[in-house]
């Protein structure tokens, strides 16, 4: 058995000294090498393991020349591993700015263009794909981007064991996995386990936006945010927003509608705690 095995690593000469951006970069690594070692860690939360169902698998696909040089360069400074310790969110973007969460970016073209619309607001950008932080770090450097730090990892021991109470002023889920299959709609990331979780990191007046084009998963969505206590809905009529400006189109999404999917928006509020009496 060979002692080492061929992934993609960090960019390498290509023959003549030449290589063409874009292009996927495969290297050999001696085994148990870290992938980029100065990355993001392919297991930043092992220590954690907990049998919990999980609504996300990794996908460790093939990454370009630029993508790999990004999380090379930038990683130590705009990067997160989600490892359980506690996060200063001040410390982390480097001043008191609102920070909005957003689980799940893909390639982060959205994220970017969200980011450079508000510059003033921090995103806190979390995903498992490798190409796609990346991608997500290296579209900030070129576009001068400050306001994104992209985390590695589950998203839930982010929230459950990282973040402060109170400390987000929204919440973005774009395009979740649906999970179509009835057997594994337990995997959907929008449940009321997790809005109940969600919901003590969250200032009361923040907002949580999702949006899918899985008519099926949509009215989940609907039904269990609706009846959630702290959250309420922001349609007076009780049902899907009409996509914000702010939301850009995808091309995901662009595909999809060409296709004929229909695209449902979800934008709910958390609402302002009940006060207890007796308390003050």
């Amino acid at each position: 058995m060979s002692d080492s095995v061929s992934t993609p690593e960090v960019p390498q000469p290509f023959p003549g000294g030449e290589h063409h951006p874009g292009e996927s970069v495969r290297h050999t690594r001696a085994k148990g090498e870290p992938r980029f070692p100065d990355g993001p860690k392919a297991d930043p939360a092992g220590s954690h393991f907990e049998r919990r169902i999980r609504s996300f698998q990794p996908r460790r696909s093939r990454v370009t020349a630029g993508q790999a040089d990004a999380l090379q360069r930038l990683w130590a400074k705009w990067g997160l591993d989600i490892d359980g310790h506690f996060v200063d969110l001040a410390e982390l973007f480097g001043d008191d700015r609102p920070v909005v969460l957003e689980i799940g970016f893909g390639m982060g073209e959205a994220t970017a263009q969200m980011a450079a619309a508000d510059p003033d607001t921090g995103i806190l950008a979390v995903d498992v794909h490798t190409p796609g932080q990346g991608n997500l770090l290296n579209l900030a450097d070129r576009t001068g981007l400050t306001n994104v730090r992209v985390a590695n990892g589950d998203a839930i021991i982010l929230l459950r064991e990282m973040l402060p109470p109170d400390s987000l002023d929204g919440l973005r889920v774009y395009f979740p996995d649906p999970w179509p299959k009835k057997r594994h709609h337990k995997r959907r990331l929008i449940q009321p386990e997790f809005l109940d979780l969600a919901a003590t990191r969250l200032r009361p007046g923040a907002t949580v936006h999702c949006a899918t084009d899985w008519e099926p998963y949509a009215e989940q969505m609907l039904e269990v945010l609706t009846a959630h206590p702290r959250f309420e809905n922001t349609r007076a009529d009780g049902g899907f927003a009409p996509r914000p400006e702010f939301r850009p189109l995808t091309r995901f999404e662009g595909q999809g509608l060409d296709k004929g999917h229909v695209v449902n928006d979800l934008l709910f509020r958390r609402v302002q705690d009940p006060v207890q009496p007796g308390v003050r």
